[in-house]
């Protein structure tokens, strides 16, 4: 009988203990919820400021900011399905593409210039907006009609028309959100369009100067100006859109502090460190840019 009650006993002490248990996790799986903000989206926004802001914010908040790549498209629609915190994009919402955008957030936050580049061995140190456009549309098709070798050209794109990089070529340098770029050299992100430029002597490609300048190869000029900080913030410097965070309808409040961070002098302060122009400290370059989002063909 002894036995029985002892036995018991145990049983019993040993539900308790579990019970605490499951009661602690729980209560720490709150609290490390509290203090994590899931970020998706665009490489090319992420290499720009938000690696260094989100550590900034760490230090100072000791709120953790998990990172993953995806593209813009993913940052915008799993923001919106609450599949992450926060996005990074460097395009516009686009509903008329996935009725799902246009319940998304954009928060203006950086600048980003818009980079011609070349492998470092090109001689050619300059493209003008009308080579560009020929080169896009394979009216020039041999470095030989720039002035180069005689050699093919590489021209190297996003398979999407509606990544961040693709989207704002299409607009800015065609005004035609659907145009066709004639190449066989299309890839899937930024990254491997840099890193194949990065390889191949014959390549040229357009991507973010964030990204641009982390990676070995040449940044030429574009209608005769340089992409640098400059010729960013003042508007001389002509291809250029913002970069953002976007968020769900109803952020939560952890994510409206991360914003309201990004967008303080303390947090601008960072985003400057990084060489990127923030966007308050250039808001005239929005009066410049061509219509960017709704209602380009």
């Amino acid at each position: 009988m002894m036995y029985k009650r002892f036995s018991l006993f145990r049983v019993i002490a040993f539900l308790i203990v579990i019970f605490n248990s499951n009661f602690v996790l729980s209560d720490q799986s709150l609290e490390d919820d509290n203090n994590v903000i899931r970020w998706a989206g665009c490489g090319i926004t992420k290499k720009a400021f938000m690696a260094e802001l989100a550590a900034a914010y760490q230090e100072k908040t000791h709120v953790k900011v998990i990172m993953e790549g995806g593209g813009a498209t993913r940052g915008i629609r799993e923001s919106v399905a609450l599949k992450i915190d926060i996005g990074g994009t460097c395009r516009m919402p686009l509903p008329e593409f996935n009725h799902s955008e246009l319940y998304s957030t954009v928060h203006p936050v950086a600048w980003d210039a818009l980079a011609v580049i070349v492998h470092p061995d090109n001689p050619i140190e300059s493209f003008t907006t009308q080579q560009i456009r020929d080169i896009y549309l394979g009216k020039i098709n041999n470095w030989k009609q720039l002035g180069g070798k005689n050699a093919p050209i590489h021209l190297y794109v996003r398979k999407s028309k509606i990544s961040g990089v693709g989207y704002a070529v299409r607009q800015y340098i065609f005004q035609d959100s659907g145009i066709d770029f004639q190449t066989k050299y299309k890839v899937p992100s930024s990254g491997p369009l840099e890193k194949g430029i990065e390889k191949d002597p014959l390549a040229i490609g357009i991507t973010g100067i964030s990204s641009a300048r982390k990676r070995n190869v040449k940044i030429a000029q574009f209608d005769g100006k340089s992409p640098t900080y400059e010729n960013l913030r003042d508007g001389s410097y002509g291809l250029y859109r913002p970069l953002y965070l976007v968020t769900g309808p109803a952020p939560s409040q952890k994510v409206k502090d991360f914003l309201l961070f990004a967008t303080s002098d303390e947090g601008r302060k960072v985003i400057r460190s990084t060489g990127t122009v923030p966007y308050q400290d250039a808001l005239g370059l929005m009066s410049k840019m061509v219509i960017y989002g709704f209602g380009v063909k």
